[in-house]
């Protein structure tokens, strides 16, 4: 794509994009509707059966509004899809409908479970993010709605793909969520209303942490040899930049997210720092991985204002998991404890203590899950028609989360506008990768990957 087309800036780019949803608009209200099945069952193919993608799976089959079945499955890992298809199977049986020959592995897999679905139907995507805009592009042919984890992108040029892949969703008036469920969280909702109305003045400063022990698959161990180097980092992708934008973007990237959607804005730069610490396992063995077991970024965005997050991934450690807003009349809670943690609150002074209480924030019963929440959005969206593309937004948190990363790895100051349109993409041909394909980072003779060395290797990030 070229810079003429994606702009240059980043207020280039959000003017662009602006544009281009009123344009998706006037577009979507001229489209046609695309129903799901004539029995108006939804149907959904679940493509990534991981953790993460069989959650989202039984979020969809708990939706009340109306029918919808489980008819494909597809992942690269044959026991990944066996051991999702039983949860799912105990738990949903008269909702899921899968039989052998809907069930498919390897790399081409996400096509044929994908065949299975009518125009209207719903795929997840929860497999790591290098495929997201392969599979994107594959369900916009196809005229499918769509549910995408998070994160999106760990580069320039995908990001951009996948921006070029919302428009054409918009322009078939296909409906796209997005697994930033902060957005969802009725409790950071009211939040939100409370701070875009003044309650606690403008902000000048937000602080966010994810300060924890070790998780998912952020550090590993050298490659055994078995199975194949790619299939293996497939196996681990949070230890790997290209595969899920390390551990920054995949753990970091909610409390980045609804951080600035307080603000109602995404940071102009960032500067950052971090640093390996511990690179042995609890057994001794040397850790490979690509990560830093602790970042520090200081975002700041147009007016000034500063966002600080911190993040670390190192046991013995006190944790440390919230995220709050600072204005010129008072503060805010944003999450209490984790991702977005209920309640949320607003205090008069700048300390969170209960004599200067302003508000806290209640949520029916029904609607504390924010998982939940973001699926009945998108039915809801689905059956009634209503406009629904999250997709631009994933991508702008995405790609913030990237230029803190990014900033922490090399030791620079990183512009919104130079991650957006960098040309340096970490996994380029992932749409043809095949089981025998080389993995698009490879072990040296002491099977120790490339890390970042900022203040060294300046320009890219190893």
């Amino acid at each position: 794509m070229s810079e003429s087309k994606i702009g240059t800036s980043r207020r280039e780019f959000l003017k662009s994009t602006s544009r281009i949803a009123v344009a998706s608009a006037l577009a979507s209200a001229a489209a046609p509707r695309v129903h799901a099945a004539e029995d108006n069952t939804l149907q959904v193919a679940l493509i990534g059966c991981g953790g993460r993608g069989t959650g989202a799976a039984a979020d969809a089959l708990s939706v009340k509004q109306g029918p919808v079945k489980l008819v494909a499955m597809a992942d690269i890992f044959e026991d990944r899809l066996s051991g999702s298809f039983k949860n799912l199977n105990d738990r949903f049986a008269a909702q899921v409908d899968v039989p052998e020959d809907r069930k498919f592995v390897g790399f081409d897999a996400y096509k044929k479970a994908m065949d299975c679905l009518k125009p209207g139907d719903i795929a997840i995507f929860a497999s790591p993010l290098t495929f997201r805009w392969v599979h994107f592009a594959r369900a916009v042919e196809k005229g499918l709605h769509v549910f995408m984890e998070k994160p999106l992108t760990a580069d320039g040029p995908t990001s951009r793909r996948l921006i070029k892949l919302a428009e054409q969703a918009d322009a078939k008036n296909l409906k796209a969520g997005v697994g930033l469920m902060s957005r969802h969280s009725r409790a950071l909702q009211q939040l939100h209303d409370r701070i875009q109305d003044g309650e606690i003045g403008d902000i000048v400063t937000m602080r966010a942490y994810r300060m924890t022990g070790p998780i998912g698959s952020a550090f590993s161990t050298k490659w055994p040899g078995q199975p194949s180097e790619l299939l293996w980092q497939l196996r681990r992708f949070h230890s790997f930049i290209w595969a899920s934008g390390g551990c920054f973007n995949d753990f970091y990237i909610h409390v980045v997210d609804h951080c600035c959607w307080m603000k109602n804005a995404w940071p102009v730069k960032a500067q950052a720092l971090g640093g390996r610490h511990y690179r042995n396992d609890p057994a001794g063995n040397l850790c490979v991985d690509q990560n830093f077991d602790s970042y520090s970024v200081e975002y700041t965005f147009a007016d000034g204002t500063k966002l600080i997050l911190d993040g670390r991934c190192v046991s013995g450690c006190a944790n440390f998991y919230s995220s709050y807003a600072h204005g010129t009349k008072g503060s805010a809670v944003v999450s209490k404890a984790g991702d977005c943690g209920a309640p949320s609150s607003t205090y008069k002074g700048q300390s969170p203590e209960k004599a200067s209480l302003i508000w806290e924030s209640e949520v029916p019963a029904d609607q504390r899950n924010p998982y939940q929440n973001e699926w009945n959005d998108l039915v809801d969206a689905i059956r009634n028609d209503k406009p629904f593309n999250e997709v631009k937004r994933g991508v702008e948190a995405s790609l913030v989360s990237s230029l803190g990363r990014k900033a922490a790895h090399t030791g620079q100051e990183i512009t919104f506008d130079e991650m957006l349109n960098s040309e340096d993409e970490y996994a380029p041909g992932a749409d043809k990768f095949t089981m025998d394909s080389p993995a698009p980072v490879r072990a040296d003779a002491d099977g120790k990957y490339p890390i970042p060395m900022p203040g060294i290797v300046t320009k890219t990030e190893y």
